[in-house]
């Protein structure tokens, strides 16, 4: 059965009575039930994932110091023949335990970044023949920016006009 509308003023006399207000349908204790374990939920998560990005992080810093390898040698490992690609421990003839060679891995791989530390800063020829030759890392950066820019850098010489590249 329709609700009935009673007209206060005359302006209201021509309204419908079949005509209401609809009621929401958004529970809205829900709503705010939801938005309250959302949130909870989200903080929880970030903190697990912060706990595990500093496990993450810890792993990589105990890592990053340990030796570049790590392979263990069995105690009964037969050393390989001669020529070694990398220095082991002999045996004597008279049993005593000689140690390696010269390097080990670990120092192989430090001699070999120090010695392309060496290339990068300084200056050398690549193939003196060609005339190709090489530049310390720093200059290339600021001679290739001075190319892009097409103007001279502060403390840069000025090319000369004329010049060839």
């Amino acid at each position: 059965m329709p609700d009935t509308h009673h007209p206060h003023h005359a302006d209201d006399a021509i309204a419908n009575v079949e005509t209401h207000r609809e009621k929401s349908d958004v529970d809205a204790r829900a709503l705010m039930w939801f938005a309250v374990i959302f949130v909870i939920f989200a903080v929880v998560t970030h903190f697990a994932l912060w706990i595990l990005f500093k496990f993450f992080v810890r792993t990589e810093r105990r890592q990053s110091t340990a030796p570049l390898t790590e392979m263990a040698r069995p105690a009964d490992m037969n050393v390989p023949a001669e020529p070694r690609l990398q220095p082991f421990p002999t045996k004597a003839p008279t049993g005593r335990v000689l140690p390696p060679y010269a390097t080990t891995p670990v120092t192989d791989m430090a001699q070999m970044r120090a010695a392309e530390d060496r290339v990068l800063q300084s200056y050398g020829w690549v193939d003196p023949q060609k005339g190709i030759a090489h530049i310390p890392i720093e200059e290339a950066k600021k001679k290739l920016l001075q190319q892009m820019s097409g103007a001279p850098l502060a403390g840069a010489p000025a090319p000369h006009q004329g010049a060839h590249p």
